[in-house]
């Protein structure tokens, strides 16, 4: 769906005026330093204010409450950027990863089941890595065995974003254990207040506990719960991580764009301890150009992968691992330049991204972009493999 320039002025307008009614003036004072329970309740009742304009999952099927057009989207997410308008950081994968999923390749009673849920706050996980399948996905050893009409899942999952607060997760298992690495995976949805799941949160660098880690001993997951036929997991399991690598892409880098790109040439305005301004410095100006230059071109992308304009195989490769290495280089110059000041700001807001301009926080974070879903290394191999043609790794099967 297309949208002419009339209507996306016309909207433009409308996304700016309930910006100025609805975006929360003190959020970040707010949200800072706040407690489990006061992040879960400010992050339902956001997504809440958002839900009710139309502005909740503008990516989803018109059917199912969004519908609008690429354009639409991008002028929504830049707005809310411009309007530092806090981030949905808790149902991020409810919107995005499970919502895709089952839209993907979920069934009629699954969706029914679990989207209307979604919006009305079902929070989601992710059960995908674990120990020792974290890049390497396919080596995975969490079981599920069929017993009857369910299956019985034994396993250990890893850096599972949000498990703390999730009502479902999106497991991944092994179904067949004498299959090829990729060929005995299925695909579930688990009830995370099922007996057997012990979730327990990891304390990060930057203090926060964002990710968890769950046990899973002898939890019984009904058959119709599966996504997709046993053992083809592995398929479905990427338009999950295509959706992490794609559509949000769209939203991040409209805030990196936006409000990140302000920030940082904020902080270059700020006079330093030794009385120089950084922006007087024709290297950090030069800095500054080459960054929105590549922003600019980090937006392009993104119009394009969602658009679904000359749609590659590794597109969606090429967005994440552009942003991802984007957001550590603007951060960490941030750090260079805000000198020993940036460093004593060891707390941000819980409901913003990763260009919060708590510039220290911000970089360690940013590492996390580089990691989940496909490092950086894996996104390369698939620009390489999928996108240019070169020849594969030898790899072994088992």
């Amino acid at each position: 769906m297309t949208t002419a320039a009339p209507e996306l002025a016309e909207f433009r307008a409308r996304v700016r005026d309930w910006c100025r009614d609805h975006v929360p003036a003190q959020w970040r004072q707010e949200q800072t330093d706040v407690s489990d329970e006061g992040f879960v309740t400010f992050q339902k009742a956001w997504f809440q204010e958002l839900r009710a304009a139309g502005f909740a999952v503008p990516h989803w099927p018109s059917e199912w409450g969004g519908g609008m057009s690429v354009a639409e989207q991008a002028v929504l997410y830049r707005e809310l950027a411009a309007h530092d308008a806090p981030r949905l950081v808790l149902p991020f994968v409810s919107i995005h990863h499970a919502a895709a999923t089952l839209l993907a390749a979920g069934t009629d009673a699954q969706r029914r089941r679990h989207l209307p849920a979604i919006l009305d706050g079902e929070i989601w996980c992710q059960g995908f890595s674990e120990p020792d399948a974290g890049s390497d996905l396919a080596s995975l050893r969490t079981t599920a065995r069929r017993e009857g009409d369910t299956y019985v899942v034994n396993g250990q999952k890893l850096w599972a974003s949000g498990a703390e607060h999730a009502d479902w997760c999106l497991l991944l298992a092994r179904t067949d254990p004498d299959a090829a690495r990729r060929h005995g995976i299925s695909y579930f949805l688990m009830d995370m207040c099922t007996a057997g799941v012990d979730v327990r949160p990891i304390r990060q660098a930057t203090g926060e506990s964002h990710f968890g880690e769950m046990f899973l001993s002898d939890v019984v997951v009904p058959a119709d719960h599966l996504v997709g036929p046993e053992n083809h997991g592995w398929r479905i399991a990427q338009e999950t991580l295509g959706a992490e690598r794609g559509m949000t892409m769209l939203e991040l880098s409209e805030r990196l764009g936006n409000s990140g790109f302000r920030w940082l040439v904020e902080l270059c305005t700020r006079t330093g301890a030794d009385g120089a301004v950084p922006l007087d410095d024709p290297s950090v100006t030069d800095r500054l150009a080459g960054f929105e230059i590549e922003l600019t071109g980090l937006r392009a992308l993104c119009a394009d992968l969602v658009s679904g304009a000359d749609d590659g195989p590794a597109d969606a490769s090429m967005v994440k691992l552009v942003y991802s290495e984007l957001l550590q280089r603007m951060t960490d110059f941030a750090v260079e330049v805000g000198g020993l000041a940036v460093h004593t700001e060891l707390s941000k807001p819980r409901s913003s991204g990763w260009e919060s301009g708590r510039w220290v926080l911000d970089f360690i974070g940013s590492w996390e972009w580089t990691i989940p879903g496909g490092t950086s290394e894996i996104q390369r191999t698939i620009i390489g493999e999928r996108g240019l043609g070169l020849p594969r790794e030898p790899r072994g099967e088992r």
